[in-house]
């Protein structure tokens, strides 16, 4: 009984620092439409904040990976929260001193902390569901508290920020006091809570009775096919993640579209919303769908959705839901292709876990090297939408979504047959 109200505490921590990493990594959409103002930036220079974020992970990656291994779930989380508040507490000070490359720094040291974070809790809540279908739906409803934090951040911060063409990094503030804060309180509540450390003790008698050297972890999981080609998948995912939102919110404040940035900001977090509504349903069905089942529907409707996005781009306005500047909640125009773009993060919500579940299948001792290797691959977060602002400054916005259909087909492949589990080769 005691084991499983451990588990319980564990899994609701878990899930708190879920909607951690989306709050914070959230921060960079908006900012994309404010450096764009304050600082004149290109669509391909208001990516760098995102894509500094997301490169951290490639730093900080296989680090964080051996940090868990050796030091367990605690400390590593101890240690992300507390850098995520000193990441934050940068991009406030580029605000202060009106600095770009400061803003940068901010994103990057942010981006630390978030690796760190979801080094944590994807292979503690696979642990604690036990792998398999459980594990991916515990994954499933920790992202739907990742949505949720999703949801409202473009939201709150589009309201902060008002008129697009005047945003400033100082208008954004309330939301990074309340990120600093919300740092603060996680450091408080893990520091007095008592996590098990499932892996932990196997990990170190692996390591012990096998004497095997950092090179040779890592080379141990990368001899499985189906996880190589698992976080090839998850670089690719993360890239498109971001990118539709980000550039979903950068053509509607554009000046062809003219739509406010707090109106905007709404649109993009229903796209967030309904990663919210999917992660609901791939926690509900989780135990009994596989994640590769998942994986081929989703997959096969996202790409769909993306190329009707760019057919019908602006051809036509519908009314969606949103938030005015105001506070007001309305019908607002909007173009079509932008609503078949928000559809997708039904289908993209799902995605993490699925692909998470399906490469570190089999990989036993190799799951915690293996979750730092999948964090360096999460770069792609910030590499796949810098691609894509250089093609929508070389043609337009509608046209840059081949770079995320050609990442969509991709994963879809992973689903159908990379994923497949192989005999581990011999060295």
């Amino acid at each position: 009984m005691a084991n499983k109200k451990s588990n319980v505490l564990a899994i609701a921590i878990m899930f708190f620092l879920f909607a951690m990493i989306s709050f914070v990594t959230g921060l960079q959409n908006p900012f994309g439409v404010i450096v764009k103002s304050q600082f004149g930036a290109s669509n391909f220079l208001s990516q760098l904040g995102n894509a500094a974020n997301f490169i951290a992970y490639a730093v900080m990656g296989l680090p964080a990976g051996f940090i868990l291994s050796k030091k367990g779930y605690k400390f590593t989380a101890l240690a992300a929260v507390a850098v995520g508040f000193i990441g934050v507490g940068i991009t406030f000070l580029s605000g202060v001193v009106e600095s770009f490359g400061v803003y940068l720094l901010g994103a990057f040291v942010s981006g630390f902390s978030m690796c760190m974070l979801n080094t944590v809790v994807n292979p503690m809540l696979n642990t604690l569901g036990g792998g398999g279908n459980k594990g991916n739906q515990l994954i499933q409803w920790g992202g739907s508290c990742n949505s949720l934090a999703a949801t409202i951040c473009p939201v709150f911060v589009g309201y902060l920020i008002g008129n697009a063409a005047n945003a400033r990094i100082s208008d954004a503030n309330p939301a990074l006091f309340i990120a600093m804060g919300v740092f603060a309180l996680a450091f408080i509540i893990i520091l007095l809570s008592n996590i098990p450390e499932p892996e932990l003790e196997a990990a170190s008698k692996a390591m012990e009775e096998k004497k095997e050297s950092t090179g040779e972890t890592i080379k141990g999981a990368l001899s499985y096919k189906h996880f190589v080609f698992g976080i090839i998948a998850i670089f690719l995912y993360v890239g498109v993640e971001v990118g539709i939102p980000n550039f979903v919110n950068l053509y509607m404040t554009s000046p062809a579209v003219g739509i406010s940035a707090a109106v905007a900001g709404t649109i993009v977090g229903m796209y967030w919303f309904l990663m919210l509504c999917g992660r609901l349903i791939g926690g509900s069905i989780g135990g009994k769908v596989s994640s590769k089942a998942m994986m081929i529907t989703v997959s096969s409707v996202a790409v769909c959705l993306l190329i009707l996005g760019m057919i019908f781009g602006d051809s036509a306005m519908v009314k969606f839901p949103a938030i005015t500047s105001d506070l007001r909640f309305s019908l607002e125009a909007i173009p079509l292709g932008v609503m078949f773009f928000v559809l997708c993060g039904l289908c993209t919500s799902v995605m993490w876990g699925a692909i998470f579940n399906l490469a570190v299948e089999g990989l036993g001792k190799y799951t915690s090297i293996a979750s730092g290797l999948f964090m360096v691959m999460v770069c792609g977060g910030g590499i796949l939408p810098l691609i894509q602002g250089a093609v929508a400054d070389a043609t337009t916005y509608l046209t840059s979504y081949i770079v995320v259909i050609v990442a969509v087909l991709y994963i879809l492949w992973f689903a159908i047959s990379g994923s497949k589990v192989k005999a581990k080769k011999e060295a």
